[in-house]
């Protein structure tokens, strides 16, 4: 016996690497840069979701502007506007301690303040209600404090994880530093303000004792005045505006009447007084809703379909309700009608009763003309007075070290941080370098890891004359070759080295070699049933009469179910990395062996794409597989008795369009009721179709690779591992099918044929 030790160069990998260009590498590496990528995007979600919400409330003030009661300005002040001086001393001054004891002062704060430290989860909350000095401490981390740009515009915000407390907090000190610098230098104006103020009301007295002089002279002789004359004569005026807007609305209410009446006798609703009433323009606007539906939906139903029904009353409804409306609105006219009539007719009844009170009150008038005189001058100066008195007022309030508001802080909607497009732009920057580096560097790191390994093949059993080394094979080269199988059977060992168990990283289990066809059947015929169901259910026939595929089944089910392994094997997905693989063939053949020892066996078809289990099992059409996943039937009810002992099925059922079914939970749901199997194989959906494997890895206890000797690529069976294990799968094995036999010569089935059954 003698062993081949191949070796792979990596100083000949690492040249064919180099020889790439970039985009190459990246192109090469795309699965590396997708993961890296999706790996930086997922963390970015992460941290975009357990960040806590920070959300920022503003007010502003402005400084140094012209005090509003100051129309002349002196030099001094014009020299203040601008200076940067006076503008960082009003900074320092709203980060005082002494302002924010006087935030703290504002009603609810600390209760805010307080609230808010419980939810950041704090240590001393309580203590902030109590100690100012803990307050201030508190707060200051909070308040971000300054100019906005080269203006005399002074920010203040305050961050909080609770919109209200940021509003609130922000007001408080806004409001807290207003006041503190209205209080300075208004003491001189609110003397002055106080002393007139004093003799406003002292000669309000006075205007108030001479008006009621006034008041009972006129009372005494029945000259009340009112604003403008004595009341007689302005009630008179006013009996008379008023009789004249009632004959008005009379007229018009006539006149509404009159064209309401109209239209009702008509049976119309076009009147202008009913259009106006907004019930009516949406009984109106209904009405056209519902008959565009009425006439959409007449040139597709019939006459007597329930939509058309359904339309039809709903606008006989709606005209009803019309009709209602506008006999309200008539009833309402009509009132409205008679009581403008009876207001006529009694106004001019007072009309005539005041033109008589007129008459007689004239003669009293001139003997309090010189009362009144006295009296509008003592009105003049007290007027003078308040007019003094308010104008030191408004500068007392006004006048607020040159500050004065720009606007208060609003509530936050949205969160200041984190922020969900800057955060998800950086985030996919970030992962867009990490994985452009990964993509450009990942072969120089592998590579500089890489030993220089010797890959034993499997021993032969007869000792010819050992063949000279094969060449020395590059990494690259490897995985873009076909899988290469020698043309002498080896003995199928578990964990056996191989280039492509090397490169995957997972163990050959068997190589299980071609099926013997019937001797009775031409080739031509068997290339003829290739595509039909029927093919594969000879196909089985014929694998459990051949003894050499029954011992490499055999070799296979003890790779797979080796004693003492630390990892449950129950479950286990068949998959191939490309289509004619001998996918469905070898699932259908291990379940039957299986079956034959004794296990209890459930094979489940995930092949929606192209299933075949009801015509190579035999088994009688039914929902299957899509049933369970859309929900319309139970997994006991879709399983299937084959006529193998121990062995059940689930086919796929009818063809599907698509594949989305096999993302649904239900799936996991039928996993979990197979338990009770000893095995359950589940054929793989064909690798043509847009499912991810990985969905189906993460769901199963380990995934079997099924490959073609002669046939498949290593490019794909890396791919395909990979995206197994970067799911959280395992890859327990890879069965090599159609494999050839040592010893005399046989006459296999043809490899389209078989293919073509898969």
């Amino acid at each position: 016996m003698f062993s081949q030790r191949p070796t792979i160069d990596s100083t000949a990998t690492a040249e064919t690497v180099e020889g790439r260009g970039p985009l190459q590498n990246v192109w090469r590496h795309r699965q590396l840069f997708a993961g890296v990528f999706c790996g930086v995007m997922v963390l970015t979600v992460v941290a975009l979701v357990v960040l806590p919400v920070r959300y920022l409330a503003t007010g502003s003030v402005i400084v140094a502007e012209q005090e509003p009661a100051n129309s002349n300005a002196s030099a001094a002040w014009a020299q203040k506007i601008g200076d940067p001086a006076d503008l960082e001393s009003q900074l320092l001054v709203v980060r005082s301690p002494r302002v924010m004891r006087l935030a703290m002062a504002v009603p609810g704060v600390l209760e805010a303040a307080t609230e808010e430290c419980h939810v950041r989860g704090g240590s001393g909350c309580d203590k902030l209600k109590s100690d100012s000095g803990a307050f201030v401490d508190y707060a200051q981390t909070n308040y971000s404090i300054g100019a906005v740009g080269r203006s005399r515009v002074i920010n203040i915000s305050y961050q909080s994880p609770l919109p209200e407390v940021a509003q609130r907090m922000a007001n408080a000190l806004t409001n807290a530093f207003l006041d503190d610098q209205r209080t300075a230098g208004s003491d001189s104006r609110e003397t002055a303000a106080s002393y007139l103020w004093k003799e406003a009301r002292q000669l309000d007295g006075e205007l108030r004792e001479a008006d009621a002089k006034i008041q009972a002279f006129r009372r005494a002789k029945g000259l009340m005045r009112g604003s403008l004359a004595p009341i007689s004569s302005e009630r008179l005026t006013s009996i008379s505006q008023q009789l004249s807007t009632a004959e008005t609305a009379r007229a018009e209410a006539a006149a509404r009447l009159q064209e309401i009446k109209a239209n009702q006798s008509r049976g119309a609703s076009d009147a202008p007084s009913v259009l106006s009433n907004r019930s009516i323009a949406d009984l109106k606007q209904q009405l056209t809703v519902v008959s565009a539906q009425l006439a959409s939906q007449a040139n597709v139903l019939g006459p007597r379909h329930p939509s058309l029904r359904a339309l039809e009353q709903e606008a006989a409804s709606i005209k009803e309700r019309m009709a209602t409306e506008v006999s309200s609105i008539a009833i309402s006219a009509q009132k409205a009608y008679d009581a403008n009539d009876l207001l006529v007719t009694s106004l001019k009844k007072q009309m005539e009763a005041v033109k008589a009170e007129v008459g007689s009150a004239t003669s009293d008038e001139a003997s309090i003309e010189s009362m009144v005189r006295s009296t509008e001058i003592k009105r003049q100066q007290y007027a003078d007075l308040y007019k003094r008195a308010s104008e030191l007022e408004t500068e007392r309030r006004v006048l607020i070290g040159s500050t004065r508001l720009v606007s208060l802080a609003e509530m936050p909607i949205k969160p200041f941080f984190p922020k969900k497009a800057p955060f998800l732009a950086a985030g996919a920057t970030i992962g867009l370098l990490l994985g452009l580096a990964a993509a450009l560097f990942g072969d120089r790191v592998n590579l500089g890891k890489l030993p220089r390994m010797q890959i034993a093949m499997p021993a032969r059993t007869k000792a010819p004359t050992p063949p000279s080394a094969p060449p020395v094979v590059p990494v690259a080269a490897a995985v873009a070759r076909p899988v290469t199988v020698p043309e002498r059977a080896a003995p199928p060992m578990a964990g056996s080295s191989s280039e492509l168990s090397v490169v995957t990283g997972a163990p050959i289990l068997a190589r299980l070699p071609a099926v013997k066809k019937d001797a009775s059947e031409s080739p031509i015929g068997a290339i003829l049933t290739a595509q039909s169901g029927s093919s594969l259910a000879k196909a089985l026939a014929l694998a459990q009469q051949d003894s050499a595929y029954q011992d490499g089944l055999r070799n296979l089910a003890a790779a797979l179910f080796v004693a003492g392994s630390s990892r449950s094997r129950r479950k286990i997905l068949v998959a191939s990395p490309a289509t004619a693989e001998g996918k469905t063939f070898l699932t259908l053949a291990l379940a039957q062996h299986l079956a034959a020892t004794g296990r209890s066996v459930l094979v489940v078809e995930c092949d929606i794409g192209t299933p075949k289990f009801e015509t190579a099992l035999g088994l009688r059409p039914s929902l299957g597989l899509q049933g369970i996943l859309r929900g319309d039937i139970l997994p006991r009810d879709a399983m299937v008795k084959t006529a193998t002992p121990n062995l059940d099925a689930i086919a796929a059922g009818p063809l599907a369009a698509t594949s989305d079914l096999l993302m649904r939970k239900p799936l996991a749901d039928l996993l979990l009721w197979g338990q009770s199997y000893d095995v359950v194989l589940i054929d793989g959906p064909s690798p043509g179709i847009e499912t991810d494997i990985g969905v189906l890895a993460r769901q199963v206890d380990g995934v079997l690779l099924c490959m073609r000797s002669g046939r498949s690529s290593m490019g794909q069976a890396v791919a395909a591992c990979s995206a197994i294990r970067k799911a959280g799968g395992e890859v327990f094995g890879i069965a090599i099918t159609m494999a050839a036999e040592a010893g005399p010569a046989s006459s296999p089935i043809g490899q389209n044929a078989y293919a073509g059954a898969i």
